[in-house]
């Protein structure tokens, strides 16, 4: 795994982890990698300094990266909290999320908040038929690595 500092044609400033140079390449090509602050899918590797353990002089402590699982900053910790929200308070319903949704709307299931999965053209119709429904800025907790 390597770890890039990367900046968007907004000037706004992340990193990332991905699993070797050219499977950056390769998402970057694919339109993959996107800012997290603007969307904007024009991303390069930004200068950074490399990590180099030499044997000789002085050694200097690394700096402490913290766990992945610890939010980095205040728009993770935001996510990390919605995310807890709803799947405290909604019933995952996974690829079913359409077909429920809908009978929820049309009053065949009982009401309650669900969460779960649907294609872009799926969710397009379901907005078009007015049965309220919102995309999440996450995906499931068994779709991430």
């Amino acid at each position: 795994m390597i770890r890039y500092a990367l900046r968007c044609d907004n000037a706004h400033a992340f990193d990332s982890w991905f699993r070797s140079a050219a499977g950056f390449d390769q998402l970057v090509g694919a339109g993959q990698v996107a800012c997290p602050d603007c969307g904007s899918k024009a991303v390069v590797k930004a200068l950074m300094a490399p990590s180099v353990a030499g044997e000789a002089g002085p050694r200097v402590a690394p700096i402490e990266a913290p766990a992945l699982s610890t939010p980095a900053n205040p728009r993770e910790a935001a996510l990390a909290e919605l995310r807890k929200r709803v799947t405290e308070k909604s019933e995952y319903v996974g690829m079913n999320f359409v077909t429920e949704a809908r009978a929820i709307h049309d009053g065949e299931a009982p009401e309650r908040s669900i969460y779960g999965e649907a294609r872009p053209d799926e969710a397009r119709r379901l907005i078009e038929d007015g049965v309220p429904v919102a995309p999440l800025p996450f995906m499931p907790v068994g779709k991430v690595n």
